[in-house]
């Protein structure tokens, strides 16, 4: 089995699922998972993982990341995007230095209402069937928070957005937001995913630069092993009497290990490794010995 994360670029057209599918198509394996789902639309970065990897699907959506998007004022569709039904428009009068000045005032951290065209649950049922149903639901604001908000360019009734955010960040709702702060709509038009936490765009691989690799015995070149994921926590080597404890998910104490650069904190992550340096999971030091939080040995 291939064990890894793999930077795919995800093409319009395709949804998150599609992806995987074919990936599971072309590795001849089924353990494969996405880590957020991008609009079938939308374009760019999407981390998979494969194998033991797939443990890391939660970890991975919730980080950080980097959207390009084109902000179309003057209309408001049910979807947020210009694929959906146009609900009303509006005259753009309003002036380019107010509009980025509104833009700004949207970095950091505000409420966002998820849109019903959107993969969360209600009640065990996903907003998107219910909006295709022609049903409205209520739905709770979620706090998000926008790093960085860049404006490339801007030509009316079109802008460019570049925005690092929260994990949970509805771009589409952002510009939705933006129209409604100018009194005008507005929807997205375009959306590029361009980083997920290390992931970056310019290391992506389209799905045949994937079979290619695959072909020529070559996907190990750029596949991302699980504990480089980690390699912001400090490092612990078992020694050999310490291999049992982990290969079982057991706590053990710290007579039982080497580490490197230096003992964490208490409540910091742990990258623990046997005794013959194969890469066993993620520990916690807590109530005074290292407790599992998530195991990866094969």
């Amino acid at each position: 089995m291939i064990n890894g994360v793999l930077n795919v670029y995800k093409e319009a057209g395709f949804t998150s699922h599609d992806v995987v599918a074919k990936l599971r198509g072309i590795l001849k394996q089924k353990k494969i998972g996405h880590t957020g789902t991008l609009d079938p639309d939308a374009e760019g970065v999407l981390p998979v993982c494969l194998g033991n990897a797939t443990k890391l699907c939660g970890m991975l959506t919730e980080k950080d990341k980097t959207y390009e998007a084109v902000l179309l004022l003057g209309q408001e569709t049910d979807t947020q995007d210009i694929s959906g039904k146009v609900l009303s428009t509006a005259p753009v009068t309003v002036e380019e230095e107010v509009v980025l000045e509104k833009i700004a005032s949207f970095q950091g951290s505000y409420d966002q209402l998820p849109p019903m065209y959107s993969a969360l649950k209600v009640n065990g049922k996903k907003l998107y069937e219910l909006a295709r149903e022609g049903k409205e639901v209520e739905r709770k604001t979620r706090r998000v928070h926008l790093y960085e908000i860049k404006v490339p360019w801007i030509r009316l009734p079109e802008v460019c957005l570049n925005v690092t955010c929260s994990s949970g960040t509805y771009i589409r709702t952002l510009c939705h937001d933006i129209g409604e702060a100018l009194h005008c709509h507005g929807c997205m038009k375009s959306l590029l995913r361009t980083r997920v936490s290390r992931f970056t765009l310019e290391e992506s691989l389209r799905i045949p630069q994937i079979e290619e690799a695959v072909a020529k015995g070559e996907l190990g070149t750029y596949l991302i092993p699980v504990d480089e994921m980690f390699t912001d926590c400090p490092k612990a080597r078992m020694k050999e009497e310490g291999d049992r404890l982990v290969y079982n998910g057991n706590p053990f104490e710290r007579s039982k290990a080497i580490f490197s650069p230096q003992e964490p904190e208490e409540g910091c992550n742990l990258r623990v490794y046997d005794s013959k340096n194969e890469f066993v999971g993620i520990y916690r030091y807590e109530r005074g010995c290292y407790r599992p939080v998530k195991m990866f040995l094969t």
